[in-house]
Order: structure tokens, then C-alpha cells, then sequence
């Protein structure tokens, strides 16, 4: 029972829990919006498109989450300005604009002259978030969550039939623009603690698993904030046991409650259908 109990006698533990946790929660909530909606791709797009911000950010000298979100948010309207004014598909453009500021982010990298390392910002360093870190995790997952929850029904009507949205007077603009902008505030907050790489898999499996589990959205909600939360605080236990990446074995759980909810699940699993179809 020591041996078990041995991450929580650590601070440095329970700081990576609680941000862990904030960040799951946050994610989750935005992942079944992006699910509903198809836009996978858009968190994987504005994830990367905040590296040549963060580097100007470092060269200018102000927050590294200021230039983070100026980079994200300017890859989310490019794509939807591209997409409204072109015939080329969303999901191409996505691909095109975010590997384009991706490698200019890289190119920038190479040529300044600095400190910072590319591992934590590809990879995140939830164990080592500073106090400071960790409140501005924590209040920025608050201020995401209090603006998403009230308006959770007009953003799923928006995500799921924008027509419809726009029929009964709901100003789907501003709703599009304000996704964009909470999901690339999220993405900022996530950075330093699992990275631009990893924060992609917690802005999509959580949604997938309340998807596979549920067909009523404020259901879906619950189910991917929970395994989200759960999934979290799981991986970064498990972490101080196997000494390996704490947002790896993170995506790690969330993977593992995924294929258990892609075999399992009630009325969508692999083993469900399966059987419906034998009968």
C-alpha cells in the first residue's frame, strides 16, 4: 500500500494531477464539438500553427501564450477565410495552412539563438509546470469552461446543422469564430504540459469515446469529461511508475479507453454490432 501511495506524497505529483485534470476536462468538452462538427483536423492544425508564434513571442520578448494564441487563432480564421472564398475543401486547407506555418515556425526556430527547448514545446513538461504555470492552467480552463457550458446548445445545433442554427436567428459567425478562438486558447493552455504533439489526441479521443457511448450530447459531454479527467490523473500516476513521458502514458489511457469503448460499447461497439448481425 506504500509503494502505491508513494506519487501523492510528492507536491510535484499532485500539481501535475491538477493540471492534468483541468486540462483533460477542458479538452474533452471542446473534442465532442469537434467530433460533432468533423473538425479533428482543426485541432491537429492550430497545435502546430502556434510554433512561429511562440518563437516572435520569444524574440519580442512577451508571454509565450500570447504569441501562441495570436499564431493559433490566425490559423483558424486563415482557414475559414481561405475556405469561404475558394472551392478548395476545408480539410485541405487546414492541412496546407497549418503544415505551411509549421515549418515556418521551424525555420525560425533554427535561426534564433536561444534557450528554449523544442522538446517541451513539442512535448510539454507537465511535472515541471512553476506555480505560475499551474494558476494560469487552472483559471484559463475555468474561463473556457464558463463561456462553452452556457452556450453548449447553441454551439451544438451549430455544429451539427449550421442551417438549421442560422434559420432560427442564431449568428452562426460568431459562434464559428468564438469555437476557433476557445479551441485555440485551449490549445495554448495545454502546451506546457503535454505539448503541441500530444494535445491533439486529448482534443479528439475523449469525444470519440462519449461519441461511441451515447447519442444524446449533454450525455456525451459528461461521459468524455469524465474519461478525460480520469484518463489524466491515471496517466500521470502510472508515469511515476514505469519512468517514462507523463503526457505519453496520458494518451496512453485515453487510447486504452477508447478501444475498450470501440469493442464494448452498449450500442455501437464492434462486439454489439457484431452480434446484431449474427441475429
Amino acid at each position: 500500500m506504500d509503494v502505491l501511495l508513494e506519487p501523492f506524497r510528492y507536491g510535484f505529483m499532485i500539481e501535475a494531477m491538477a493540471a492534468g485534470a483541468a486540462v483533460g476536462a477542458v479538452c474533452a468538452v471542446l473534442s465532442c464539438y469537434l467530433v460533432l462538427k468533423g473538425w479533428s483536423l482543426m485541432g491537429d492544425a492550430v497545435s502546430h500553427a502556434v510554433l512561429p508564434g511562440l518563437v516572435l513571442a520569444h524574440v519580442a520578448g512577451v508571454p509565450l501564450a500570447l504569441g501562441a494564441f495570436v499564431s493559433g487563432l490566425l490559423c483558424a480564421v486563415a482557414t475559414g477565410w481561405i475556405k469561404a472564398n475558394s472551392r478548395v475543401k476545408e480539410d485541405t486547407i487546414m492541412g496546407v495552412v497549418f503544415t505551411g506555418l509549421f515549418a515556418v515556425g521551424l525555420v525560425m526556430f533554427t535561426k534564433v539563438h536561444t534557450d528554449l527547448h523544442l522538446d517541451h514545446i513539442l512535448f510539454g513538461n507537465i511535472l515541471g509546470l512553476e506555480r505560475g504555470d499551474l494558476r494560469a492552467t487552472l483559471l484559463t480552463s475555468v474561463v473556457v469552461l464558463a463561456v462553452v457550458l452556457p452556450l453548449r446548445r447553441d454551439l451544438m445545433l451549430f455544429c451539427f446543422d449550421p442551417a438549421q442554427a442560422q434559420a432560427i436567428g442564431l449568428r452562426t459567425q460568431v459562434l464559428y469564430y468564438l469555437l476557433l478562438s476557445l479551441l485555440a486558447l485551449t490549445i495554448v493552455v495545454s502546451l506546457k504540459a503535454v505539448g503541441i504533439i500530444l494535445v491533439v489526441a486529448m482534443l479528439i479521443t475523449p469525444g470519440c469515446v462519449g461519441y461511441l457511448l451515447t447519442d444524446r450530447f449533454d450525455r456525451m459531454l459528461a461521459i468524455a469529461t469524465v474519461t478525460a479527467v480520469g484518463s489524466s490523473v491515471t496517466g500521470v500516476y502510472v508515469s511515476f511508475f514505469l519512468d517514462a513521458s507523463t503526457g505519453a502514458c496520458i494518451v496512453l489511457v485515453q487510447a486504452a479507453v477508447f478501444l475498450l469503448a470501440l469493442g464494448f460499447a452498449p450500442k455501437h461497439g464492434l462486439i454489439t454490432l457484431r452480434r446484431r448481425a449474427v441475429r
